[in-house]
């Protein structure tokens, strides 16, 4: 009971997650540092989105590695392959033709996916599956240097930033709101969620024992 529970969060925020994830990059003021890298290379080279975050998260399962001093964390190739295909639906199939007009539409869209992308998050992280390598970055960033979530987020954001620059991926307005305001967002919504699985689990040994 408590393994199929952690599953569901753990899909549950995957899909949320992605979701906003979409809609950020559907807002078009300028897509979040990752988003907007994975972007220009499917501009530059082909392939689709979700194919590049599976591609970055391999690359960054070594830097993980690296940061914290620890073996790479080969399992995490499930989650980033989860996150890739689920980028891959709402992009292909649900946003495919799929347009926001109008700057207000376009804000309120961003600030949106801003949240939603908070939510996911903070829900699939409770489940303390492999996490993906992009949340991997953030947490061996936070271990490493020894600074809060928050920090964290932002730094790995400032990270994928700067390829992104290069090779001239979607960076506008909404790249600097979400550099900014993600980390946060998950800061929002993390203590909720790790409060309901801790209460859900010491229910479950009560009701056990």
């Amino acid at each position: 009971m408590v393994i199929f529970f952690r599953f569901l969060f753990f899909i549950i925020g995957i899909f949320i997650m992605t979701f906003g994830v979409c809609l950020t990059i559907r807002a078009e003021l300028g897509a979040g540092a990752w988003d907007a890298l994975n972007v220009a290379l499917t501009e530059w080279i082909g392939l689709t989105i979700g194919i590049w975050v599976m591609i970055d998260g391999a690359v960054l399962i070594f830097v993980n590695a690296i940061l914290i001093k620890k073996r790479p964390e080969f399992l995490s190739l499930l989650t980033i392959i989860v996150i890739g295909s689920m980028v891959d639906f709402w992009m292909l199939l649900i946003f495919d033709n799929w347009k926001v007009t109008g700057f207000l539409l376009k804000l309120v869209t961003l600030l949106l996916g801003i949240i939603i992308i908070g939510l996911g998050a903070a829900i699939y992280l409770q489940a303390k599956f492999p996490i993906s390598p992009i949340d991997g970055f953030m947490l061996a960033v936070k271990e490493r240097f020894r600074v809060n979530l928050m920090a964290a987020k932002t730094i790995g954001e400032i990270t994928a930033l700067i390829p992104a620059l290069f090779l001239k991926g979607p960076i506008g307005l909404g790249t600097i709101i979400i550099t900014f305001t993600v980390g946060p967002s998950i800061q929002l919504f993390f203590p909720f969620f790790e409060k309901l699985l801790k209460n859900f689990l010491e229910k479950n040994l009560q009701e056990k024992y």
